[in-house]
């Protein structure tokens, strides 16, 4: 069976990830890395809500518990258009050097299950992190089973947060309710 090391963002999307890698015959180890989540408030909901999530499914977790926020707005200020970009190689690529310096043979996210990520530009970072690390990155796309994850998240009564998670697309999503 394959060591893999599953970069979680939060519970809601890592509920068919989970369903979709053990159906496979893996059991994932999540990590939890999301230096780009603001306020502190909504970063430890997330958080809280994915430990309590990954306890009730009997999925191990580990956490790099950094509220990041002074040095992802440093990364990605000289260039916010490309912000999603940097915030996905700064999460992709800090997962596979934890899971190449920690024994895993390969790592996944739950980032791939959003409709609304960039799942091509996630694939291609992803698989430049397993090179660089010299670890095997899963490109799974979980993107049709989305919907079905958010349903059971409902369902289980699970925090779901109402933007992807940096200042700037808590931003859009005030100037898109505006509108």
């Amino acid at each position: 069976m394959k060591k893999t090391l599953l970069h979680i963002c939060c519970a809601p999307c890592s509920i068919t990830c989970i369903d979709t890698l053990r159906a496979d015959g893996i059991e994932p180890v999540g990590y939890w890395y999301n230096p780009n989540i603001h306020p502190v408030t909504e970063y430890r909901q997330r958080r809280d809500t994915l430990i309590g999530y990954a306890k009730a499914v009997g999925v191990e977790l580990r956490l790099r518990d950094e509220y990041g926020l002074r040095e992802f707005v440093r990364l990605v200020s000289p260039d916010l258009e490309d912000r999603c970009g940097i915030c996905y190689e700064l999460r992709l690529f800090e997962s596979a050097r934890y899971a190449a310096e920690n024994g895993f043979d390969s790592f996944c996210t739950t980032l791939l299950v959003s409709p609304y990520q960039n799942h091509e530009l996630l694939v291609e970072t992803g698989h430049r992190a397993a090179e660089r690390f010299g670890i095997e990155f899963l490109p799974y796309d979980f993107r049709p089973r989305f919907r079905e994850g958010q349903q059971r998240a409902r369902e289980l009564g699970l925090y779901m947060q109402k933007y992807c998670g940096c200042v700037f697309s808590e931003e859009e999503r005030y100037i898109r309710k505006k509108r």
